[in-house]
């Protein structure tokens, strides 16, 4: 039977760490805010808020929202993003993405008005290229940057090691390959291209799955010995939830078959998804501090 990588263990950690940082601040009269930008009233991003503000409220960061309309204006949102990169109390911005349908041809427009110092959800070129020249611009996305976390938790040394990542987004996958080769691992990124994925996947020692895909992750990809973290949020029909009926998350990982194979599995839920807020609320408490020391 694997072990199970906890994303809560992981998380109960960086909280303690996180709220020695902030009382540090609040002591020198800076107290860190997160500002959270919406369009509109998706479930999902109405859930992912919610969570978002129990947990900063946790660890002692601020958070102020910014609703707008679903129709609103291009005008409209930029003149809001350049009031948030004008207010010097706050040190961070969530906008919520994809943008409303009428504004998806001027997304990266409005995505790169934020200033780069407070972008903690990396929507900017700016972050982008932080990542991948690994100077201090901006903040690297938290998925990514939450499977790294997993892994320094649980003490998965990656020096050396051959690591595999399943997806080649800027969100998740070529990040996390970036992450990977600055802890020293070889790393082989794999995608929808790749000639026989399953024996790739099966020559990692560390294998990340960011496919995005349900159930695309089966026996045939893992072997004996092997650290899994399952990246993805998928909606399996098939998979019985907490309330009894048929419908629930699930990774890209068949559970099942994998679990019993490997050395460390990630659960879907349970695993990355938890980690990825308290990585969001770090970069708002580090970019309080990078303006402090400025």
């Amino acid at each position: 039977m694997a072990k199970q990588l906890l994303g809560k263990e992981v998380v109960a950690a960086m909280n303690e760490r996180l709220q020695a940082r902030v009382a540090a601040l609040k002591e020198k009269g800076v107290s860190p805010k997160l500002a959270i930008v919406r369009c509109g009233a998706d479930h999902s991003d109405l859930a992912y808020e919610k969570g978002a503000e129990k947990r900063a409220a946790l660890i002692g960061v601020e958070v102020q929202e910014f609703l707008l309309p679903e129709d609103v204006t291009k005008e409209a949102l930029l003149a809001q993003i350049d009031a948030i990169n004008a207010d010097d109390s706050i040190h961070g911005c969530l906008m919520f993405r994809p943008l409303p349908k009428h504004l998806k041809a001027d997304q990266d427009e409005i995505c790169n008005r934020l200033a780069a110092e407070k972008d903690v959800d990396c929507m900017t070129d700016l972050s982008n290229a932080g990542v991948f020249t690994g100077k201090r611009l901006g903040f690297a996305p938290c998925t990514p940057e939450a499977c790294m976390e997993i892994l320094d938790y649980y003490g998965i040394d990656c020096k050396g090691k051959n690591a595999v990542v399943i997806g080649r987004s800027l969100v998740v996958g070529k990040p996390a390959a970036m992450m990977l080769m600055a802890k020293n691992a070889t790393v082989t990124v794999c995608h929808t291209k790749t000639v026989d994925t399953a024996a790739i996947a099966r020559q990692a020692d560390i294998l990340i799955s960011a496919a995005g895909v349900l159930n695309s992750l089966t026996k045939d990809y893992v072997r004996p010995g092997q650290v899994v973290i399952d990246v993805s949020i998928n909606w399996d029909e098939s998979k019985p939830n907490a309330h009894g009926c048929l419908g629930a998350i699930a990774g890209d990982a068949v559970y099942d078959e994998v679990e019993p194979i490997v050395a460390a599995i990630t659960p879907v839920p349970g695993g990355v998804g938890c980690v990825t807020t308290s990585v969001l609320l770090r970069h708002v408490i580090e970019a309080a501090e990078r303006k402090l020391e400025a």
